[in-house]
């Protein structure tokens, strides 16, 4: 592992960890190395301390807590190809389930509304897929990290306040259901940056009629990246400790 030059490390974020827990666990892991032979970074002690307390390490999109799967963390000088990074497509698996809804969407809130499943075919399902496939205008939902008049949405919807949220044109390229285990439907969807997966199944449920709640998201690639090739949080905080320091 170059630390100097920096390095792109493919992480399976775990259930109910959020995106910055992921880059603090690695931050705190590789400071910790360094610190074990600082000449790497400097040839003064100042310069030396002062480079290991500013070390970058960041994130190419963020998962929500609740979601698992592919987090493409750049560490180093690899922090300047994040924004690239963050605009490549990006593909989902996961489930909806039909019939009940929550204020997020998924399950960070309770269910607050429960309506009959019966009745919806195949072919309607189909086609809620349909007209959500392609480009479309998009909202986020209540419940997320969007900025609205200076707060985040999250903030104002738990305070109770009212507000609408801007739609955003997303574009998804594919999205295939399996409704063998009904009213829960598997799913796959590879869409454009910034696409809520959430959004998508509040959304397939107002086509039906009867309302959806995301509760199962993982992300299996980001670009060229794959889940199939990353590793846990514990692989790689223990591949750092490991990595051979070497003097300059």
């Amino acid at each position: 592992m170059d630390f100097e030059k920096g390095e792109i490390l493919l992480i399976d974020k775990p259930f109910e960890w959020t995106s910055f827990d992921v880059v603090n666990k690695l931050r705190w892991a590789i400071k910790s190395r360094l610190k074990q032979n600082p000449l790497l970074l400097g040839e003064n002690q100042y310069d030396i301390k002062k480079r290991i307390k500013n070390y970058k390490v960041g994130h190419a999109g963020t998962l929500d807590p609740l979601a698992t799967g592919l987090l493409v963390i750049c560490i180093g000088k690899k922090t300047k190809e994040i924004d690239g990074f963050i605009g490549q497509e990006k593909e989902y698996t996961g489930k909806f389930l039909l019939g009940k809804t929550t204020p997020s969407y998924d399950l960070e809130t309770a269910f607050n509304s429960e309506k009959s499943t019966e009745g919806i075919t195949e072919e309607m399902m189909q086609e809620a897929v349909k007209n959500l496939s392609g480009e479309i205008l998009q909202a986020a939902p209540i419940f997320s990290a969007k900025w609205v008049d200076g707060k985040r949405a999250y903030d104002l919807a738990r305070a109770g306040e009212e507000f609408e949220m801007k739609k955003n044109l997303v574009e998804i390229t594919t999205f295939e259901i399996d409704s063998s285990t009904f009213p829960e439907i598997n799913f796959r969807i590879v869409c454009s940056k910034g696409t809520y997966i959430r959004s998508i199944a509040h959304d397939f449920g107002q086509e039906l009629g009867c309302g959806a709640t995301l509760i199962e998201l993982r992300r299996t690639r980001s670009g060229a990246f794959k889940i199939e090739d990353s590793k846990t949080i514990t692989q790689w905080t223990e591949e750092i400790r490991s990595t051979s320091l070497k003097l300059r």
